[in-house]
């Protein structure tokens, strides 16, 4: 009996060793097991096997820094900012501005393209007002010096107020009316343009 249990001990050794062994290689390889066919030692075939994967992950991590910093250095993305007004606020009209100048300058100085709409609806459309605008002379200079902004009135507020004030609203002539302002601004977004109410 005791030569049995000696012979079952060496036997479940020798298998355990193969299963780890081949694990190892397995591992080695990617999860991909092989077989000497071609008449190879197993030795060789073992550290050809460590060089091949050695190679292919060097090679695979290779083109993905090389692609990322190709891409940073040749392709410049463009971006867009919508910036929303929606109150009769002279400071939050200014903050707009200084946003929209702010960022147009950012991009200009790292040499990529910005697009940038401000689009005012509900009292914000005063902004964009001719006759209320409290940032008319800001919106003259910005039109000539910034021609990455551009400037949204909702047709739907306009319509509002000339029934409320029975009158004519007319729109600074830098800006353009759009149908509804909160749809503009929920069309952009889906196109992937980023919002802020500053």
């Amino acid at each position: 009996m005791t030569k049995f249990h000696h012979i079952t001990k060496a036997i479940a050794t020798g298998a355990i060793a193969v299963l780890v062994s081949t694990s190892f290689a397995a591992a080695e390889q990617g999860g991909k097991y092989w077989t000497p066919t071609d008449g190879q030692s197993v030795l060789h075939r073992t550290s050809h096997a460590r060089q091949y994967v050695a190679k292919q992950t060097a090679t695979r991590k290779r083109p993905a820094f090389a692609r990322m910093d190709h891409q940073a250095t040749t392709k410049k993305r463009d971006h867009h900012l919508i910036l929303q007004v929606n109150t009769n606020d002279p400071a939050a009209m200014n903050l707009a501005l200084n946003n929209a100048a702010n960022v147009a300058q950012y991009y200009k100085d790292a040499g990529e393209k910005v697009k940038i709409e401000v689009v005012t609806f509900g009292p914000g459309l005063h902004m964009l007002r001719e006759d209320t605008s409290p940032v008319k002379a800001r919106l003259e200079e910005m039109a000539l010096s910034t021609p990455e902004v551009s400037f949204k009135a909702c047709g739907n507020t306009q319509e509002k107020m000339q029934k409320i004030e029975n009158k004519d609203i007319p729109i600074v002539r830098q800006a353009e009316v759009v149908k509804s302002g909160v749809v503009h601004v929920m069309e952009l977004q889906e196109m992937g343009w980023a919002y802020v109410k500053p």
